[in-house]
């Protein structure tokens, strides 16, 4: 199976369609009238969908368990078609268009099944998906030109060469597989005005978003936050909501993290942790979601 563990729960949506073509107006009329010797062909093939959109991931090698919290089944008859549509819906990590198509399919074979005994020429002519939505893919805006981002890293035993680069390096992979130019990055201590220093330098530079990693939890030296925050237009607590929310989910140890977010201008501000671990997920939990933000903020400020 693919990891999903990374991605958050978000509203997926899919709708699927099939075509069922008999070869009689007598089979139509039979099937309108629920005449078919094996039973209402419509009723049974439904429920038999239902079973296997739930059932997909038992079928699927591939596919995810999830749970699936509404399906609907909807069927137009037109001369000799059954036009067959199935829309899944869940909030989970990984889309429902499989569960959709698997759905609609088993509800076309059904019919097939149960009109062969009253018409050798049915056909399935078609399976395909018709619409998704939900993920990332979702939320990703297009901005007419590439986004900028400048990139702090607050680490003492990093800078004076006591630990190697992995935080940074998380968080610089993670910006340029969603399309951001990186267009500075630094690596500094801890101190305050070294912080107050690269935070005056990389505004004047007017990035699109900032960076800070590191000195977001409880020791002495750990004061970004209150370092930071003086400089900020705004804060905009529900990025750090979710950044603990998300990473709870994956270790109860992010409870303790202080991160935070803002805005100074036009530019978009992230505290977020140092660690390797802390600052990729952090990253998976904001991108490219956290982006949108940009867009009241360049309106608030045209």
């Amino acid at each position: 199976m693919v990891d999903i563990t990374h991605k958050a729960h978000t509203l997926r949506q899919a709708i699927a369609e099939a075509v069922v073509k008999v070869s009689s107006s007598e089979t139509m009329a039979a099937i309108q009238n629920k005449t078919v010797p094996k039973g209402d062909v419509l009723e049974v093939a439904r429920t038999a969908g239902l079973f296997a959109a739930k059932r997909t991931w038992e079928m699927i090698p591939d596919c995810h368990p999830l749970p699936v919290e509404y399906t609907g089944i909807s069927y137009e008859m037109e001369a000799l078609t059954v036009r067959i549509r199935m829309e899944v819906k869940t909030i989970y990590k990984t889309g429902v268009e499989v569960e959709a198509m698997h759905g609609v399919s088993v509800v076309a074979l059904t019919l097939y099944d149960m009109l062969k005994p009253i018409d050798k020429g049915v056909e399935i002519q078609r399976i395909r998906l018709v619409e998704k939505k939900g993920g990332k893919s979702d939320f990703k805006k297009h901005f007419p030109q590439a986004l900028k981002a400048s990139v702090v890293l607050c680490s003492d035993p990093v800078n004076s060469g006591k630990k190697e680069d992995h935080a940074g390096q998380e968080i610089l992979n993670r910006l340029k597989n969603h399309g951001l130019e990186v267009a500075s990055y630094s690596i500094i201590g801890q101190k305050k005005s070294a912080i107050e220093t690269q935070l005056q330098i990389r505004m004047n530079d007017a990035p699109d978003l900032l960076i800070f990693a590191g000195g977001t939890g409880l020791t002495g030296n750990d004061k970004t936050p209150e370092i930071v925050r003086p400089f900020l237009d705004k804060e905009v607590p529900g990025m750090a909501e979710w950044m603990r929310h998300y990473g709870q989910s994956r270790t109860p140890y992010a409870m303790i993290s202080r991160s935070m977010a803002g805005i100074i201008g036009k530019t978009l501000v992230w505290v977020i942790p140092g660690s390797a671990r802390g600052a990729a997920e952090t990253m998976d939990a904001l991108l490219p979601h956290g982006l949108h933000a940009l867009i009241p903020i360049r309106k608030n400020n045209a």
